[in-house]
């Protein structure tokens, strides 16, 4: 092992003994105490977590939080833990974790300011660029074309916000249809109910490489906003924001999260074998070498 890497090993040790040897509060008391730990998964937002079938979950932010369960039994004692998955949505996730039903959310979450209100996050694991999926023989390439359109996007999500506050969306009359999650948005698309979808550029990309045609299908138009996704945990929890943002922080410093990364988004996945092809953007790498929680208004263009 090089130098750097066990440097990094080292101190991430250290950073979960002394946890461990701390008194326990909050979710590592009650994870201790249970000996299952709850993690909030969603069921079409791949690459980033996705339901396989018959109760399984994977994705990006799936794994990168089963990492994060090997530094919690570490921390608080326990070899094993019973880990549930919770599939949530765009509309009860935040007061799943709230309430202590969801530990973890490991799903597709937008950090922001309004929310950091409610729940913590986690350090910055993916950037998003909000954008459009049309038809490929729709003629549409940019949201000035969504006149007298019918736009879908999920409840609960940001996406058609950003939409009315583009410039060039403000002469655009389009009638908004909400799908009750990301497949069933798609779906409004894939039957023709709606001619554009509003979303993360992942989670279209994602949906569009397990489609049943995905020639069918084209990302298009302006980028609406640039987002901070992190796992989303519960507000006033020092212990355990500070494991879960250590364990992030080790996984950026060994390469770990690289490999992660590149075998969620470049790669073949499951179920089809389909690779949704979105190599990590300058600012994702930017934040792996120097990494923060900031919310999205941080990003804005000023």
């Amino acid at each position: 092992m090089k130098k750097p890497a066990l440097l990094s090993v080292l101190v991430a040790g250290a950073v979960f003994s002394a946890l461990a040897h701390a008194q326990l509060s909050g979710t590592l008391q009650k994870v201790q105490k249970s000996g299952e730990i709850t993690l909030g998964v969603r069921e079409s937002s791949s690459p980033l977590s996705y339901t396989l079938g018959g109760g399984r979950y994977a994705g990006y932010h799936v794994e990168l939080c089963l990492a994060v369960v090997d530094n919690i039994k570490k921390t608080i004692g326990r070899p094993t833990l019973n880990v549930k998955y919770m599939a949530v949505t765009s509309q009860n996730r935040i007061p799943l974790v709230q309430n202590g039903t969801v530990d973890l959310e490991c799903g597709s979450t937008t950090n922001n300011e309004a929310r950091q209100k409610d729940v913590a996050f986690g350090l910055t694991t993916y950037m998003t660029e909000v954008r459009t999926a049309v038809k490929a023989n729709s003629g549409i390439n940019s949201i000035g074309q969504l006149n007298g359109k019918s736009v879908a996007t999920t409840t609960g999500t940001t996406s058609v916000q950003h939409l009315r506050k583009h410039e060039r969306a403000a002469k655009a009359n389009f009638k908004e249809i909400y799908g009750k999650d990301h497949a069933d948005s798609f779906l409004l698309l894939e039957t023709g109910r709606a001619d554009a979808f509003v979303m993360d550029d992942n989670i279209l990309a994602g949906l569009i490489a397990n489609a049943k045609n995905p020639k069918d299908f084209r990302i298009v138009g302006e980028v609406l906003s640039v987002e901070p996704i992190a796992v989303m945990l519960r507000k006033d929890d020092p212990g355990m924001k500070k494991l879960v943002d250590g364990s992030i922080r080790e996984m950026m410093k060994s390469g770990r999260l690289q490999k992660l990364y590149n075998k969620w988004f470049t790669s073949p996945i499951p179920p089809r074998n389909a690779n949704v092809n979105l190599p990590m953007g300058t600012t994702l790498k930017a934040l792996f070498a120097d990494p923060n929680d900031k919310p999205m208004e941080a990003y804005a263009k000023k």
